[in-house]
Protein backbone atom coordinates (compact mmCIF):
# COMPACT_ATOMS: atom_id res chain seq x y z
CA UNK A 1 0.00 0.00 0.00
CA UNK A 2 1.23 3.57 -0.54
CA UNK A 3 2.93 5.14 2.14
CA UNK A 4 5.78 8.21 2.49
CA UNK A 5 9.06 6.82 2.26
CA UNK A 6 11.72 7.84 4.98
CA UNK A 7 13.68 10.88 3.35
CA UNK A 8 17.03 9.88 4.66
CA UNK A 9 17.67 6.13 3.49
CA UNK A 10 19.47 5.65 -0.29
CA UNK A 11 16.46 4.01 -1.20
CA UNK A 12 14.61 7.04 -0.19
CA UNK A 13 17.24 9.52 -1.93
CA UNK A 14 16.33 7.70 -5.22
CA UNK A 15 13.20 7.62 -5.14
CA UNK A 16 12.48 11.36 -4.68
CA UNK A 17 15.14 12.07 -7.99
CA UNK A 18 12.37 9.59 -9.85
CA UNK A 19 9.40 11.53 -8.31
CA UNK A 20 11.29 14.84 -9.37
CA UNK A 21 11.89 13.36 -12.67
CA UNK A 22 8.44 12.30 -13.57
CA UNK A 23 7.09 15.63 -11.66
CA UNK A 24 9.09 17.90 -14.21
CA UNK A 25 7.46 15.45 -16.86
CA UNK A 26 3.86 15.79 -15.42
CA UNK A 27 4.57 19.95 -14.83
CA UNK A 28 5.85 20.15 -18.51
CA UNK A 29 3.07 18.53 -19.96
CA UNK A 30 0.07 20.19 -18.05
CA UNK A 31 1.63 23.47 -18.77
CA UNK A 32 1.74 22.56 -22.42
CA UNK A 33 -1.78 21.43 -22.48
CA UNK A 34 -3.09 24.44 -20.62
CA UNK A 35 -1.27 26.97 -22.98
CA UNK A 36 -1.99 24.83 -26.19
CA UNK A 37 -4.77 27.10 -27.93
CA UNK A 38 -4.40 29.82 -25.22
CA UNK A 39 -5.00 32.31 -27.95
CA UNK A 40 -8.33 31.02 -28.92
CA UNK A 41 -11.05 33.15 -30.40
CA UNK A 42 -8.94 36.70 -30.11
CA UNK A 43 -8.94 39.17 -30.14
CA UNK A 44 -12.55 38.55 -29.41
CA UNK A 45 -13.61 36.90 -25.92
CA UNK A 46 -16.11 34.97 -27.30
CA UNK A 47 -16.92 33.33 -23.31
CA UNK A 48 -19.77 35.80 -21.74
CA UNK A 49 -18.38 35.23 -18.52
CA UNK A 50 -14.49 35.66 -19.70
CA UNK A 51 -15.68 38.94 -21.52
CA UNK A 52 -17.79 40.63 -18.59
CA UNK A 53 -15.94 39.65 -15.11
CA UNK A 54 -11.98 39.66 -14.26
CA UNK A 55 -10.06 41.76 -17.27
CA UNK A 56 -12.74 43.82 -17.42
CA UNK A 57 -13.30 45.20 -13.93
CA UNK A 58 -9.07 44.77 -13.68
CA UNK A 59 -9.08 47.19 -16.38
CA UNK A 60 -11.70 49.55 -14.99
CA UNK A 61 -10.04 50.02 -11.77
CA UNK A 62 -7.21 51.93 -14.01
CA UNK A 63 -9.97 54.05 -15.86
CA UNK A 64 -11.50 54.86 -12.36
CA UNK A 65 -8.38 55.30 -10.33
CA UNK A 66 -9.82 53.35 -7.64
CA UNK A 67 -9.42 50.09 -6.62
CA UNK A 68 -12.23 49.51 -5.44
CA UNK A 69 -13.62 47.16 -8.38
CA UNK A 70 -17.19 47.65 -6.68
CA UNK A 71 -18.06 43.92 -8.08
CA UNK A 72 -18.08 41.54 -5.50
CA UNK A 73 -20.75 38.77 -7.01
CA UNK A 74 -17.16 37.17 -8.12
CA UNK A 75 -14.44 37.71 -5.43
CA UNK A 76 -11.46 40.16 -6.75
CA UNK A 77 -8.34 38.32 -5.37
CA UNK A 78 -7.91 37.35 -9.42
CA UNK A 79 -8.98 40.45 -10.96
CA UNK A 80 -6.13 42.21 -8.54
CA UNK A 81 -3.81 39.98 -9.48
CA UNK A 82 -4.40 41.22 -13.48
CA UNK A 83 -4.96 44.74 -12.50
CA UNK A 84 -0.58 44.14 -10.81
CA UNK A 85 0.24 41.87 -14.19
CA UNK A 86 -1.18 44.44 -16.35
CA UNK A 87 0.35 47.76 -14.75
CA UNK A 88 3.63 46.11 -14.94
CA UNK A 89 3.35 44.95 -18.34
CA UNK A 90 1.76 48.58 -20.14
CA UNK A 91 3.15 50.67 -17.54
CA UNK A 92 0.53 52.14 -15.96
CA UNK A 93 -2.99 53.29 -16.21
CA UNK A 94 -2.73 54.80 -19.94
CA UNK A 95 -0.63 52.05 -21.37
CA UNK A 96 -3.43 49.48 -19.95
CA UNK A 97 -6.17 51.34 -21.26
CA UNK A 98 -4.92 52.35 -24.56
CA UNK A 99 -4.12 49.02 -24.91
CA UNK A 100 -6.93 47.63 -24.37
CA UNK A 101 -9.11 49.75 -26.12
CA UNK A 102 -6.73 49.09 -29.47
CA UNK A 103 -5.48 45.73 -28.83
CA UNK A 104 -7.54 43.81 -25.98
CA UNK A 105 -6.03 40.36 -26.97
CA UNK A 106 -2.57 41.36 -25.66
CA UNK A 107 -4.44 41.89 -22.40
CA UNK A 108 -6.75 38.30 -22.62
CA UNK A 109 -3.58 36.42 -23.64
CA UNK A 110 -1.89 37.77 -20.63
CA UNK A 111 -4.79 36.62 -18.23
CA UNK A 112 -4.95 33.66 -19.71
CA UNK A 113 -1.05 32.57 -19.30
CA UNK A 114 -1.61 33.51 -16.18
CA UNK A 115 -4.49 31.38 -15.73
CA UNK A 116 -2.62 28.50 -17.13
CA UNK A 117 0.33 28.97 -14.96
CA UNK A 118 -1.48 28.85 -11.33
CA UNK A 119 -3.05 26.09 -12.78
CA UNK A 120 0.06 24.24 -13.21
CA UNK A 121 1.70 25.34 -10.11
CA UNK A 122 -1.86 24.09 -8.23
CA UNK A 123 -0.13 20.73 -9.69
CA UNK A 124 3.82 21.05 -7.86
CA UNK A 125 1.50 21.77 -4.44
CA UNK A 126 -0.68 19.03 -5.18
CA UNK A 127 2.12 16.46 -5.55
CA UNK A 128 3.82 18.07 -1.81
CA UNK A 129 0.29 17.43 -0.47
CA UNK A 130 0.13 13.82 -1.93
CA UNK A 131 3.69 13.12 -1.07
CA UNK A 132 3.52 14.41 3.03
CA UNK A 133 0.23 12.76 3.11
CA UNK A 134 0.77 8.86 1.10
CA UNK A 135 3.89 8.89 -0.04
CA UNK A 136 5.39 10.51 -3.52
CA UNK A 137 4.03 8.03 -6.07
CA UNK A 138 0.45 8.76 -4.47
CA UNK A 139 1.30 12.66 -5.12
CA UNK A 140 2.75 12.52 -8.17
CA UNK A 141 -0.02 10.22 -9.87
CA UNK A 142 -2.27 12.89 -8.19
CA UNK A 143 -0.77 15.60 -10.27
CA UNK A 144 -0.69 13.50 -13.49
CA UNK A 145 -4.45 13.26 -12.90
CA UNK A 146 -5.08 16.73 -12.58
CA UNK A 147 -2.34 17.84 -15.23
CA UNK A 148 -4.46 16.06 -17.89
CA UNK A 149 -8.35 15.84 -16.60
CA UNK A 150 -10.69 18.09 -19.03
CA UNK A 151 -12.68 20.69 -17.05
CA UNK A 152 -8.75 22.67 -15.37
CA UNK A 153 -7.30 21.70 -18.75
CA UNK A 154 -10.18 23.64 -20.81
CA UNK A 155 -10.54 26.15 -18.23
CA UNK A 156 -7.12 26.92 -17.58
CA UNK A 157 -7.56 28.41 -21.19
CA UNK A 158 -9.91 31.41 -20.21
CA UNK A 159 -9.34 34.18 -18.21
CA UNK A 160 -11.70 33.38 -15.23
CA UNK A 161 -10.70 32.58 -11.82
CA UNK A 162 -11.65 28.97 -11.52
CA UNK A 163 -8.68 27.22 -12.20
CA UNK A 164 -6.56 30.05 -10.99
CA UNK A 165 -8.13 29.06 -7.35
CA UNK A 166 -6.42 25.68 -7.48
CA UNK A 167 -3.39 27.17 -6.47
CA UNK A 168 -4.56 28.84 -3.00
CA UNK A 169 -6.89 26.20 -2.29
CA UNK A 170 -4.04 23.34 -2.70
CA UNK A 171 -1.49 25.72 -0.55
CA UNK A 172 -4.16 25.08 1.99
CA UNK A 173 -4.53 21.50 1.71
CA UNK A 174 -1.01 21.30 1.85
CA UNK A 175 -0.44 23.21 5.29
CA UNK A 176 -3.49 20.96 6.39
CA UNK A 177 -1.33 17.80 5.38
CA UNK A 178 1.69 19.19 7.52
CA UNK A 179 -0.57 19.76 10.19
CA UNK A 180 -1.83 16.08 10.55
CA UNK A 181 1.78 14.88 9.88
CA UNK A 182 4.36 17.32 11.37
CA UNK A 183 1.85 19.54 13.65
CA UNK A 184 4.09 22.62 13.47
CA UNK A 185 2.86 26.02 13.06
CA UNK A 186 4.55 26.76 10.08
CA UNK A 187 1.96 24.48 8.84
CA UNK A 188 -1.36 26.19 10.38
CA UNK A 189 0.24 29.16 8.93
CA UNK A 190 0.44 27.73 5.16
CA UNK A 191 -3.21 26.30 5.51
CA UNK A 192 -4.66 29.97 6.83
CA UNK A 193 -2.91 31.80 4.15
CA UNK A 194 -4.07 29.00 1.54
CA UNK A 195 -7.57 29.28 2.49
CA UNK A 196 -7.81 33.14 3.07
CA UNK A 197 -7.04 33.44 -0.55
CA UNK A 198 -8.51 30.90 -2.20
CA UNK A 199 -11.87 32.28 -0.97
CA UNK A 200 -10.47 35.84 -2.27
CA UNK A 201 -10.35 34.12 -5.25
CA UNK A 202 -13.56 32.24 -5.46
CA UNK A 203 -16.36 32.18 -2.44
CA UNK A 204 -16.83 28.15 -2.81
CA UNK A 205 -13.38 27.36 -2.24
CA UNK A 206 -14.30 27.76 1.33
CA UNK A 207 -14.69 23.93 1.59
CA UNK A 208 -10.33 24.00 2.32
CA UNK A 209 -11.41 24.82 5.61
CA UNK A 210 -13.20 20.78 6.21
CA UNK A 211 -9.82 18.98 5.34
CA UNK A 212 -7.76 21.49 7.96
CA UNK A 213 -10.05 20.98 10.36
CA UNK A 214 -10.36 17.24 10.29
CA UNK A 215 -5.99 17.45 10.22
CA UNK A 216 -6.26 19.56 13.53
CA UNK A 217 -9.18 17.42 15.11
CA UNK A 218 -7.17 13.96 14.21
CA UNK A 219 -3.51 15.18 15.15
CA UNK A 220 -4.90 16.58 18.47
CA UNK A 221 -7.24 13.44 19.31
CA UNK A 222 -3.98 11.24 18.68
CA UNK A 223 -1.98 13.51 21.22
CA UNK A 224 -0.10 15.42 18.64
CA UNK A 225 0.41 18.43 20.26
CA UNK A 226 1.50 18.49 23.59
CA UNK A 227 -1.24 20.28 25.53
CA UNK A 228 -4.85 21.82 24.21
CA UNK A 229 -3.00 25.31 24.72
CA UNK A 230 -0.83 24.46 22.05
CA UNK A 231 -3.93 23.27 19.45
CA UNK A 232 -5.12 26.54 20.20
CA UNK A 233 -2.62 28.71 19.34
CA UNK A 234 -2.32 26.76 16.01
CA UNK A 235 -6.00 27.71 14.98
CA UNK A 236 -5.40 31.25 16.43
CA UNK A 237 -2.26 31.21 14.05
CA UNK A 238 -4.32 29.83 11.26
CA UNK A 239 -7.58 32.11 11.47
CA UNK A 240 -5.53 34.94 11.66
CA UNK A 241 -3.45 34.45 8.47
CA UNK A 242 -6.51 33.21 6.69
CA UNK A 243 -8.66 36.28 8.03
CA UNK A 244 -5.26 38.37 6.24
CA UNK A 245 -4.94 36.72 3.46
CA UNK A 246 -8.43 37.57 2.65
CA UNK A 247 -8.53 41.27 3.58
CA UNK A 248 -5.33 41.48 1.84
CA UNK A 249 -6.83 40.34 -1.37
CA UNK A 250 -10.17 41.49 -0.81
CA UNK A 251 -9.61 44.87 0.97
CA UNK A 252 -13.12 46.34 0.16
CA UNK A 253 -15.05 43.32 1.57
CA UNK A 254 -14.57 45.79 4.79
CA UNK A 255 -13.95 49.23 3.37
CA UNK A 256 -17.61 48.81 1.02
CA UNK A 257 -18.56 46.46 3.44
CA UNK A 258 -22.68 47.50 2.31
CA UNK A 259 -22.01 46.40 -2.06
CA UNK A 260 -20.21 43.50 -0.12
CA UNK A 261 -22.84 42.14 1.52
CA UNK A 262 -25.17 42.94 -0.80
CA UNK A 263 -23.71 41.34 -3.83
CA UNK A 264 -22.92 38.01 -2.11
CA UNK A 265 -25.81 37.96 -1.05
CA UNK A 266 -27.70 38.23 -4.49
CA UNK A 267 -24.91 35.63 -6.09
CA UNK A 268 -25.97 33.03 -3.42
CA UNK A 269 -29.83 33.58 -4.43
CA UNK A 270 -28.91 33.10 -7.80
CA UNK A 271 -27.15 30.13 -7.32
CA UNK A 272 -30.23 29.03 -4.85
CA UNK A 273 -32.86 29.28 -7.52
CA UNK A 274 -34.48 27.15 -9.71
CA UNK A 275 -32.45 26.81 -13.30
CA UNK A 276 -34.02 29.75 -14.78
CA UNK A 277 -31.74 29.26 -18.09
CA UNK A 278 -33.59 28.19 -21.35
CA UNK A 279 -32.46 24.68 -22.02
CA UNK A 280 -30.62 23.81 -19.18
CA UNK A 281 -31.07 20.52 -17.83
CA UNK A 282 -33.52 19.78 -14.89
CA UNK A 283 -31.88 16.73 -13.94
CA UNK A 284 -30.89 18.04 -10.73
CA UNK A 285 -27.45 19.23 -9.08
CA UNK A 286 -26.53 16.17 -7.93
CA UNK A 287 -27.31 13.90 -10.79
CA UNK A 288 -25.62 15.99 -12.81
CA UNK A 289 -22.46 16.89 -11.14
CA UNK A 290 -21.90 13.01 -10.62
CA UNK A 291 -22.19 12.73 -14.75
CA UNK A 292 -19.61 16.10 -14.83
CA UNK A 293 -17.59 14.01 -13.25
CA UNK A 294 -17.33 10.68 -15.56
CA UNK A 295 -16.22 14.10 -17.78
CA UNK A 296 -14.31 16.18 -16.32
CA UNK A 297 -12.79 14.47 -14.44
CA UNK A 298 -12.84 10.99 -16.08
CA UNK A 299 -14.29 7.24 -15.70
CA UNK A 300 -11.66 5.81 -14.43
CA UNK A 301 -10.37 8.74 -12.01
CA UNK A 302 -13.90 8.84 -10.35
CA UNK A 303 -14.45 5.55 -9.67
CA UNK A 304 -11.39 5.15 -8.24
CA UNK A 305 -11.53 7.98 -6.32
CA UNK A 306 -14.76 6.60 -4.94
CA UNK A 307 -12.73 3.20 -4.32
CA UNK A 308 -10.10 5.36 -2.44
CA UNK A 309 -12.74 6.85 0.01
CA UNK A 310 -13.59 3.19 1.10
CA UNK A 311 -10.03 1.71 0.86
CA UNK A 312 -8.26 4.56 2.59
CA UNK A 313 -9.93 4.11 6.06
CA UNK A 314 -8.12 0.81 6.18
CA UNK A 315 -4.92 2.34 5.32
CA UNK A 316 -4.51 5.61 7.33
CA UNK A 317 -7.90 6.81 9.53
CA UNK A 318 -6.82 10.35 10.08
CA UNK A 319 -6.22 10.88 6.18
CA UNK A 320 -9.46 9.18 5.68
CA UNK A 321 -10.93 12.24 7.80
CA UNK A 322 -9.12 14.66 6.02
CA UNK A 323 -9.77 13.77 2.38
CA UNK A 324 -13.26 11.97 2.62
CA UNK A 325 -15.92 14.38 4.19
CA UNK A 326 -15.22 17.80 2.42
CA UNK A 327 -16.39 16.21 -1.34
CA UNK A 328 -19.32 14.62 0.13
CA UNK A 329 -20.12 17.65 1.53
CA UNK A 330 -19.59 20.26 -1.36
CA UNK A 331 -21.49 17.61 -3.53
CA UNK A 332 -24.56 17.89 -1.26
CA UNK A 333 -24.11 21.29 -0.97
CA UNK A 334 -23.83 22.30 -4.42
CA UNK A 335 -26.64 19.66 -5.47
CA UNK A 336 -29.07 21.48 -3.52
CA UNK A 337 -28.60 24.35 -5.40
CA UNK A 338 -30.42 25.61 -8.32
CA UNK A 339 -27.79 25.69 -10.81
CA UNK A 340 -25.08 23.92 -12.10
CA UNK A 341 -22.06 23.74 -14.17
CA UNK A 342 -19.18 21.36 -14.83
CA UNK A 343 -16.78 23.98 -13.98
CA UNK A 344 -18.00 24.59 -10.42
CA UNK A 345 -16.77 21.10 -9.53
CA UNK A 346 -13.36 22.36 -9.12
CA UNK A 347 -12.53 23.44 -5.74
CA UNK A 348 -13.14 19.74 -5.00
CA UNK A 349 -10.73 17.95 -7.80
CA UNK A 350 -7.65 18.36 -5.64
CA UNK A 351 -9.14 16.24 -3.09
CA UNK A 352 -10.71 13.61 -5.57
CA UNK A 353 -7.22 13.37 -7.43
CA UNK A 354 -5.73 12.60 -4.23
CA UNK A 355 -8.20 9.78 -3.24
CA UNK A 356 -8.35 8.27 -7.27
CA UNK A 357 -3.93 7.92 -7.09
CA UNK A 358 -4.00 6.64 -3.64
CA UNK A 359 -6.57 3.72 -4.82
CA UNK A 360 -4.56 3.30 -7.90
CA UNK A 361 -1.33 2.29 -6.28
CA UNK A 362 -3.41 0.57 -3.65
CA UNK A 363 -5.24 -1.69 -6.51
CA UNK A 364 -1.28 -1.96 -8.38
CA UNK A 365 0.45 -3.12 -4.96
CA UNK A 366 -2.73 -5.30 -4.14
CA UNK A 367 -2.14 -7.19 -7.74
CA UNK A 368 1.59 -7.21 -7.09
CA UNK A 369 0.82 -9.38 -4.55
CA UNK A 370 -2.04 -11.37 -5.24
CA UNK A 371 0.71 -12.26 -8.43
CA UNK A 372 3.45 -12.87 -6.21
CA UNK A 373 1.46 -15.66 -4.08
CA UNK A 374 -0.08 -17.09 -7.14
CA UNK A 375 3.57 -17.47 -8.55
CA UNK A 376 4.53 -19.23 -5.34
CA UNK A 377 1.91 -21.34 -5.06
CA UNK A 378 3.07 -22.46 -8.47
CA UNK A 379 6.52 -23.48 -7.31
CA UNK A 380 4.88 -25.37 -4.17
CA UNK A 381 5.97 -23.52 -1.64
CA UNK A 382 3.93 -22.97 1.57
CA UNK A 383 5.93 -20.45 3.01
CA UNK A 384 5.89 -18.19 -0.04
CA UNK A 385 2.51 -19.26 -0.85
CA UNK A 386 1.53 -16.83 2.09
CA UNK A 387 3.06 -14.27 0.39
CA UNK A 388 5.61 -13.65 3.13
CA UNK A 389 8.62 -13.79 0.98
CA UNK A 390 8.06 -14.55 -2.07
CA UNK A 391 7.20 -10.89 -4.60
CA UNK A 392 7.00 -10.42 -8.62
CA UNK A 393 10.07 -8.81 -10.36
CA UNK A 394 10.56 -4.97 -10.71
CA UNK A 395 9.32 -5.38 -14.44
CA UNK A 396 6.58 -6.92 -13.93
CA UNK A 397 5.38 -4.51 -10.78
CA UNK A 398 6.23 -1.49 -12.85
CA UNK A 399 4.44 -2.98 -15.87
CA UNK A 400 1.25 -3.43 -13.78
CA UNK A 401 1.19 0.15 -12.03
CA UNK A 402 2.31 1.32 -15.66
CA UNK A 403 -0.94 -0.71 -16.60
CA UNK A 404 -3.14 1.25 -14.04
CA UNK A 405 -1.69 4.70 -14.36
CA UNK A 406 -2.15 4.42 -18.05
CA UNK A 407 -5.98 3.45 -17.14
CA UNK A 408 -5.86 6.62 -14.72
CA UNK A 409 -4.49 8.54 -17.27
CA UNK A 410 -6.18 7.97 -20.70
CA UNK A 411 -9.27 9.44 -20.88
CA UNK A 412 -8.80 12.74 -19.89
CA UNK A 413 -5.40 13.15 -22.07
CA UNK A 414 -7.27 11.70 -25.31
CA UNK A 415 -10.06 14.85 -24.25
CA UNK A 416 -7.39 17.30 -23.55
CA UNK A 417 -5.45 16.85 -26.66
CA UNK A 418 -8.38 16.89 -28.60
CA UNK A 419 -9.24 20.40 -26.45
CA UNK A 420 -6.38 21.60 -27.61
CA UNK A 421 -6.20 20.53 -31.51
CA UNK A 422 -9.97 22.68 -31.68
CA UNK A 423 -8.84 25.38 -29.57
CA UNK A 424 -5.75 25.92 -31.94
CA UNK A 425 -8.08 26.37 -34.86
CA UNK A 426 -10.25 29.13 -36.02
CA UNK A 427 -13.41 29.98 -34.30
CA UNK A 428 -16.70 29.76 -36.48
CA UNK A 429 -17.55 33.38 -35.14
CA UNK A 430 -14.65 34.52 -36.80
CA UNK A 431 -14.76 32.75 -39.81
CA UNK A 432 -18.36 33.70 -40.18
CA UNK A 433 -17.02 38.08 -39.64
CA UNK A 434 -14.18 37.11 -41.86
CA UNK A 435 -17.30 35.87 -44.86
CA UNK A 436 -19.10 39.04 -43.95
CA UNK A 437 -16.72 41.36 -44.68
CA UNK A 438 -16.47 39.90 -47.82
CA UNK A 439 -20.02 39.95 -49.09
CA UNK A 440 -22.05 42.29 -46.56
CA UNK A 441 -21.71 45.36 -47.80
CA UNK A 442 -20.82 48.30 -45.51
CA UNK A 443 -23.42 50.29 -44.18
CA UNK A 444 -26.16 47.73 -44.38
CA UNK A 445 -28.60 46.73 -41.79
CA UNK A 446 -27.87 43.27 -39.91
CA UNK A 447 -29.54 41.48 -36.85
CA UNK A 448 -27.08 39.51 -34.93
CA UNK A 449 -27.93 36.89 -32.22
CA UNK A 450 -26.02 37.34 -29.07
CA UNK A 451 -23.29 34.65 -29.93
CA UNK A 452 -20.39 37.29 -29.66
CA UNK A 453 -19.76 40.50 -27.97
CA UNK A 454 -20.69 44.04 -29.38
CA UNK A 455 -17.14 44.35 -30.42
CA UNK A 456 -17.49 41.95 -32.98
CA UNK A 457 -18.95 44.60 -35.32
CA UNK A 458 -18.17 47.55 -33.90
CA UNK A 459 -14.37 48.96 -34.52
CA UNK A 460 -14.80 48.40 -38.22
CA UNK A 461 -15.38 51.99 -39.45
CA UNK A 462 -18.00 51.97 -42.55
CA UNK A 463 -21.40 52.27 -41.33
CA UNK A 464 -22.16 56.28 -41.93
CA UNK A 465 -25.71 56.11 -40.21
CA UNK A 466 -23.56 53.72 -37.04
CA UNK A 467 -20.28 55.66 -36.43
CA UNK A 468 -17.74 53.32 -35.67
CA UNK A 469 -19.59 50.17 -37.09
CA UNK A 470 -18.83 48.17 -40.17
CA UNK A 471 -22.77 47.89 -40.50
CA UNK A 472 -25.52 49.03 -38.32
CA UNK A 473 -26.77 46.05 -35.79
CA UNK A 474 -30.23 45.17 -34.74
CA UNK A 475 -30.63 45.41 -30.64
CA UNK A 476 -31.01 42.14 -30.03
CA UNK A 477 -31.55 42.57 -26.30
CA UNK A 478 -34.63 44.49 -26.28
CA UNK A 479 -37.79 42.90 -27.15
CA UNK A 480 -40.18 44.88 -29.41
CA UNK A 481 -42.46 41.45 -28.93
CA UNK A 482 -46.26 41.16 -27.11
CA UNK A 483 -47.13 38.12 -24.78
CA UNK A 484 -49.85 37.12 -27.64
CA UNK A 485 -46.19 37.49 -30.46
CA UNK A 486 -47.84 40.30 -32.11
CA UNK A 487 -44.96 43.90 -32.29
CA UNK A 488 -45.39 45.89 -29.11
CA UNK A 489 -47.14 49.55 -30.16
CA UNK A 490 -44.63 51.19 -27.36
CA UNK A 491 -40.85 51.18 -27.33
CA UNK A 492 -38.93 48.26 -26.77
CA UNK A 493 -38.08 46.22 -23.40
CA UNK A 494 -34.19 45.69 -22.20
CA UNK A 495 -33.92 41.98 -21.73
CA UNK A 496 -30.75 39.63 -20.36
CA UNK A 497 -28.89 37.36 -22.49
CA UNK A 498 -30.78 34.50 -21.36
CA UNK A 499 -33.95 35.88 -22.00
CA UNK A 500 -33.26 36.38 -25.74
CA UNK A 501 -35.26 33.35 -27.10
CA UNK A 502 -38.55 34.75 -25.18
CA UNK A 503 -38.31 38.43 -27.57
CA UNK A 504 -38.72 36.24 -30.59
CA UNK A 505 -41.54 35.66 -32.58
CA UNK A 506 -42.48 35.64 -36.80
CA UNK A 507 -43.61 39.04 -36.38
CA UNK A 508 -39.98 39.96 -36.24
CA UNK A 509 -39.14 38.98 -39.71
CA UNK A 510 -41.69 41.61 -41.21
CA UNK A 511 -40.09 44.17 -38.92
CA UNK A 512 -36.82 43.23 -40.35
CA UNK A 513 -37.53 43.57 -43.81
CA UNK A 514 -39.46 46.86 -43.64
CA UNK A 515 -36.68 48.31 -41.89
CA UNK A 516 -34.11 47.36 -44.00
CA UNK A 517 -32.40 44.88 -41.71
CA UNK A 518 -31.65 42.14 -44.31
CA UNK A 519 -28.72 39.65 -43.30
CA UNK A 520 -29.93 37.82 -39.88
CA UNK A 521 -26.82 36.07 -38.20
CA UNK A 522 -28.41 32.99 -35.85
CA UNK A 523 -26.19 30.76 -33.70
CA UNK A 524 -26.52 27.36 -32.26
CA UNK A 525 -26.03 28.14 -29.09
CA UNK A 526 -29.17 30.49 -28.94
CA UNK A 527 -31.25 28.73 -31.25
CA UNK A 528 -30.35 25.38 -30.06
CA UNK A 529 -31.75 26.56 -25.98
CA UNK A 530 -34.81 26.86 -27.50
CA UNK A 531 -35.15 23.67 -29.58
CA UNK A 532 -34.08 22.12 -26.24
CA UNK A 533 -37.06 22.61 -24.36
CA UNK A 534 -39.83 23.83 -27.39
CA UNK A 535 -42.84 23.74 -25.11
CA UNK A 536 -41.00 26.79 -22.86
CA UNK A 537 -41.10 28.98 -26.43
CA UNK A 538 -43.39 28.37 -28.97
CA UNK A 539 -43.22 31.83 -30.59
CA UNK A 540 -39.15 31.29 -30.39
CA UNK A 541 -39.78 27.87 -32.44
CA UNK A 542 -42.20 29.65 -35.05
CA UNK A 543 -39.89 32.24 -35.33
CA UNK A 544 -36.82 29.94 -36.48
CA UNK A 545 -39.12 28.04 -38.91
CA UNK A 546 -39.94 31.87 -40.65
CA UNK A 547 -36.80 32.47 -40.57
CA UNK A 548 -35.86 29.37 -42.63
CA UNK A 549 -38.82 30.11 -45.12
CA UNK A 550 -38.55 33.42 -45.86
CA UNK A 551 -34.22 33.88 -45.88
CA UNK A 552 -31.86 32.33 -47.88
CA UNK A 553 -29.08 30.70 -46.24
CA UNK A 554 -26.07 32.70 -47.75
CA UNK A 555 -23.30 31.06 -45.26
CA UNK A 556 -22.84 28.60 -42.93
CA UNK A 557 -19.49 27.91 -40.27
CA UNK A 558 -20.03 24.48 -38.69
CA UNK A 559 -17.88 23.32 -35.35
CA UNK A 560 -17.94 19.87 -36.26
CA UNK A 561 -15.94 17.83 -38.23
CA UNK A 562 -16.98 16.11 -41.38
CA UNK A 563 -19.69 13.09 -41.15
CA UNK A 564 -19.86 14.74 -36.87
CA UNK A 565 -22.80 16.41 -34.88
CA UNK A 566 -24.58 18.37 -34.08
CA UNK A 567 -24.52 18.04 -30.49
CA UNK A 568 -26.92 18.40 -28.65
CA UNK A 569 -27.56 21.68 -26.58
CA UNK A 570 -25.59 21.57 -23.22
CA UNK A 571 -24.23 24.07 -20.96
CA UNK A 572 -21.63 22.65 -20.69
CA UNK A 573 -20.72 20.69 -24.24
CA UNK A 574 -21.77 23.58 -26.15
CA UNK A 575 -18.94 25.84 -24.86
CA UNK A 576 -16.21 23.33 -23.48
CA UNK A 577 -15.80 21.07 -26.92
CA UNK A 578 -15.89 17.68 -25.16
CA UNK A 579 -17.64 15.67 -27.44
CA UNK A 580 -14.95 14.50 -30.60
CA UNK A 581 -17.40 15.59 -32.48
CA UNK A 582 -16.06 19.38 -32.76
CA UNK A 583 -13.09 19.99 -35.13
CA UNK A 584 -13.14 23.56 -33.44
CA UNK A 585 -14.67 26.37 -31.34
CA UNK A 586 -18.05 27.97 -31.80
CA UNK A 587 -21.36 27.67 -32.33
CA UNK A 588 -22.90 26.29 -35.76
CA UNK A 589 -23.57 30.10 -37.29
CA UNK A 590 -26.39 30.24 -40.08
CA UNK A 591 -26.46 33.89 -42.08
CA UNK A 592 -29.33 34.26 -43.99
CA UNK A 593 -30.44 37.04 -46.66
CA UNK A 594 -34.19 37.84 -46.21
CA UNK A 595 -36.14 37.87 -49.47
CA UNK A 596 -39.39 39.96 -49.05
CA UNK A 597 -40.52 43.60 -48.72
CA UNK A 598 -37.83 45.70 -48.39
CA UNK A 599 -34.97 43.30 -48.94
CA UNK A 600 -36.11 42.28 -52.41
Amino acid sequence: MPTAEPPSTAGGDRSRRWAWAGLAIVLAAGLGLRLWGVGQGLPFAYNTDEADHFVTHAVKMFATGSLNPRYFANPPAFTYLLHVLFAISYGGASGVVHTFAAHPAELYTLARVAAALLGTGALWLLYATGARLLGRGVGLLAAAIEAVAFLPVFYAHLALNDVPTLAPLTLSLLGSAGVLRRDRLRDYLIAGIGLGLACATKYTAGIAIVPFAAAVAARYLEGGRSSGRDALVGLVVAGTAALAAFLIANPYAILDFHSFQGELAHQSSLSAEAQGKLGAPKVGGLPYYLWALTWGLGWVPTLAALGGAIAVWRVDRPVGWMLVPAPLLFLAFMGLQGRYFGRWLLPIFPLLCLLAAFFALWVADAGARLLSGRRAADAGSAAAGAGSDVSVGPGARAALTGLVVAAMLAQGLVYSIHSGLVLSRPDTRSLALRWMLGHIPAGASIVVEPIAPNAWVAGIPGAPACPGHRWCKYPSLYSRISPDGSLRRVSAVPVGIEDYERTLSPALIDYYQSHGFCWVVSGSTQADRAFADPAAVPLAIAYYGALARRGTVVYRASPYGEGQGPVPFNFDWSFDYYPLAYHRPGPTVTIYRLKGGGCR
